[in-house]
């Protein structure tokens, strides 16, 4: 018991870093139809605070470390509001080689208008080259941010958190 919560939380460890060096690239996430780049429109950006609190997982392979962590983002600037969700990472034996997912839900006001909707992520690390991928789940926004489609870059500098938020967002 005690070598898998030292797995665990040493999976939680290298998985925040290797979170921290994929957002640190400036990794660009693109919507995935022609129809929905054509609709990114506007541009909002800002900052954000992150809290990622290491989850238990059920981790027994050899060679590669599972992790799970809870996310907590404030968000500030163009996109004011919050998130709640979660990360799964495998990080493996190989150095630089990762992956990781994540499902959050932003709850939060662009132009004035407020609601919900969900980002999803998608993020390798092959050898060390990261490849991060950050999208609006279609049809996920509520309230006044109905209809909402984009994505998002995040990049790291120092210890500050910036994002870029390429959306559309259809009239009233």
């Amino acid at each position: 018991m005690r070598r898998v919560l030292r797995g665990v939380v040493a999976g939680a460890c290298l998985a925040v870093g290797l979170a921290s060096l994929w957002l640190g690239t400036q990794a660009a996430g693109v919507p995935g139809t022609a129809a929905q780049q054509s609709m990114v429109t506007k541009l909002a950006t800002g900052t954000f605070e992150v809290k990622l609190i290491p989850l238990a997982t059920e981790d027994g392979a050899e060679g590669v470390t599972l992790s799970r962590m809870s996310i907590d983002k404030q968000f500030s600037g163009d996109l004011q509001g919050t998130s709640k969700g979660e990360m799964l990472s495998a990080v493996t034996s190989v150095q630089g080689s990762a992956g990781y997912v994540a499902i959050e839900r932003v709850s939060g006001t662009i132009e004035g208008r407020s609601g919900t909707f969900v980002l999803q992520h998608s993020g390798v690390m092959n050898r060390s080259t990261p490849e991060l991928r950050i999208i609006v789940v279609p049809d996920s926004g509520t309230g006044g941010l109905k209809g909402l489609a984009g994505s998002m870059t995040i990049k790291i500098e120092g210890e500050k958190h910036f994002y870029e938020f390429g959306y559309f967002l259809p009239e009233n």
